[in-house]
């Protein structure tokens, strides 16, 4: 992989070259040369670009050791959410605090991506910590915790929180995508 990445990185050095060599020569072909040539140049760096990112991706986020966290509301009238803390293993992985309208879009449905990362094989735990406010008025502090276990291949895991009528306290379950 390292060597691909080397190769691609010498391959956009050569081509910033072929620019100035072209660009040098088709001073004498003319004016519209030079601009398809840049054009083609340009077309060319782009490519390369977009294949470097998509290896960077494949090594920092390699699909098979992938997790990721969502949250999605259930009774969407019965918190109005302040903050969210994800840790895995301990470890500080996301911190969010809620604006009115990222709430307002929890509240029509919307699901909201907490985490993604990579993580070994083997058993971990989640831990979210959630601040938020009752449809009652009350201040809410919970921690949970979710144990899984990272299997081959991406791993999705939904956190949902409900809060009926007519005491609002918050229930959070966890489910895990395959």
């Amino acid at each position: 992989m390292v060597g691909t990445y080397q190769a691609i990185r010498k391959s956009i050095g050569v081509l910033a070259l072929c620019l100035v060599l072209a660009t040098g020569q088709a001073m004498a072909a003319g004016a519209g040369e030079l601009d398809r040539e840049i054009a083609q140049i340009k077309a060319d760096v782009a490519a390369l670009s977009q294949t470097l990112f998509d290896l960077e991706e494949s090594v920092l986020h390699p699909a098979d050791t992938q997790v990721a966290v969502f949250l999605a509301m259930k009774d969407r009238e019965g918190l109005a959410l302040d903050a969210v803390e994800l840790y895995v293993d301990g470890s500080p992985v996301s911190s969010r605090l809620y604006t009115d309208q990222e709430r307002e879009s929890l509240r029509q449905g919307s699901i909201q991506r907490l985490y993604i990362g990579n993580l070994p094989h083997g058993s971990h735990e989640l831990k979210a910590v959630l601040t938020a406010r009752s449809a009652n008025d009350r201040f809410i502090r919970r921690e949970v915790r979710h144990q899984f276990r990272k299997r081959p291949g991406e791993s999705r895991i939904q956190m949902t929180l409900d809060a009926a009528a007519p005491d609002y306290e918050p229930v959070v379950s966890f489910q895990e995508w395959k």
